[in-house]
């Protein structure tokens, strides 16, 4: 569980940091998830796979010194590829979620408090 963190972790950070870097140079973050998405692909493909691949001869091993770490070498390999498919969706759609949150929190606030501030201008 804590390598596959590990890994997932990484891709995360891969994607998150290109969406940063986009959102300080003015982009909007939907058109910044977008090209996140578009431009990491590949880097965040090639870390899940060579993961995999590095683990798989240890999957195939038929030595009886390696059966107990057999199941490890699978959970991990195939958690790293499903991890991978989450994260290219997940990551993205969560940033945007939480900034819909956001709005929709300052709205609510700006809305409840409105009486409030109307109220101060007449005093």
């Amino acid at each position: 569980m804590l390598a596959l963190a590990g890994v997932v972790v990484n891709d995360s950070l891969v994607l998150v940091d290109y969406i940063n870097r986009r959102r300080r140079e003015g982009v909007s973050l939907k058109e910044a998830c977008r090209e996140a998405g578009a431009r990491r692909f590949r880097p965040i493909l090639l870390t899940s796979i060579t993961t995999f691949v590095g683990l798989a001869p240890l999957m195939f091993e038929r030595s009886l010194h390696a059966q107990f770490l057999i199941p490890m070498a699978v959970s991990l390999g195939f958690g790293v590829m499903f991890a991978t498919l989450i994260t290219l969706y997940l990551i993205p759609c969560s940033l945007l979620v939480a900034d819909d949150l956001i709005v929709l929190g300052r709205q609510a606030f700006s809305w409840y408090f409105r009486p409030f501030r109307q109220g101060e201008s007449a005093v």
